[in-house]
């Protein structure tokens, strides 16, 4: 089966009685869509639940309280890891989609929103916003939650300078350029993030593109920069810094549920990334405000 099959083409409901379309989601992980595009930018922001978002062709973990602005025909997916439901077994979040036209009819027929926008060129990343940018995000979420249709619309018009003036923001999805090497990397990275906790073997993951593993190996390096032992380390240490700030398990727990299959080795290498051993970092990162 071709990769691109795996991607579902997706259409907002109702676009001839909504000019936006806006949820509170509030579902089991395994309902969770699977690899997607659409033609609408798509806000996103978490609740309750973390795991780990393929944008593009970038690979990241995300936790509660992550905002995040994907943008038109940039295939996606958000996989929510099932322990980090809640007692009712249910992650949430908020999530708005909007085609790129309503933007453009806002800027139209308000200049004073038009004259905002004017100076900022839209992106073509994926975008994670700032701690302050996504604390004001979730707020107008929440108050569009229970607010009637054309109080949403006032909600939508307040997000969109948000959205699209602010520099509070950092890239985590690349456009899609060349097809072929993008259907490739996409399905490295939904590779990785389903067997990121074992040892993924250089022939196994070449097997999965359908390549030699020397092949693979000068694709991949060429393609990212970094080998792919190299990139899987980086991705396990993601995981393993979202789950210190956002979990109570102790370092050895982390150590094995991001891929690590020893402790001192974890703690080497987490030392040289980040300059901080893994209790270290959990302290700081619980004494910032």
């Amino acid at each position: 089966m071709e990769y691109d099959a795996t991607i579902t083409p997706y259409r907002l409901p109702d676009p001839a009685n909504h000019s936006f379309f806006f949820i509170d989601v509030r579902v089991p992980p395994s309902v969770e869509a699977d690899l997607h595009r659409h033609d609408a930018w798509e806000l996103l922001t978490v609740v309750r639940g973390r795991g780990h978002r393929l944008a593009g062709d970038t690979l990241l973990p995300f936790a509660e309280g992550d905002t995040v602005l994907i943008p038109p025909s940039m295939p996606h997916r958000w996989e929510f890891a099932p322990a980090s439901a809640d007692d009712r077994g249910r992650i949430r979040y908020l999530m708005t989609a909007f085609e790129h036209a309503f933007v453009e009819r806002c800027t139209t027929h308000f200049p004073e929103l038009r004259n905002r926008l004017a100076a900022h060129p839209f992106p073509t990343t994926a975008l994670r916003f700032g701690p302050g940018i996504a604390r004001r995000v979730r707020e107008t979420l929440e108050r569009m939650r229970t607010a009637d249709e054309t109080e949403r619309l006032c909600g939508m018009l307040r997000l969109l300078p948000l959205l699209f003036a602010t520099s509070d923001r950092t890239p985590v999805g690349n456009p899609v350029r060349i097809e072929r090497d993008v259907q490739r990397m996409q399905r490295v990275c939904v590779y990785v993030m389903q067997h990121y906790t074992q040892p993924i073997p250089l022939d196994e993951i070449a097997a999965e593109v359908c390549m030699n593993r020397s092949a693979f190996c000068s694709w991949f390096k060429r393609r990212q920069g970094i080998t792919f032992s190299q990139y899987v380390t980086r991705y396990r240490l993601h995981t393993a810094c979202k789950l210190l700030e956002h979990t109570q398990k102790t370092v050895s727990e982390i150590c094995y549920a991001a891929g690590f299959n020893d402790l001192p080795h974890f703690v080497r290498v987490f030392r040289a990334a980040t300059g901080l051993s893994p209790a270290r970092y959990r302290k700081r990162h619980a004494e910032q405000p």
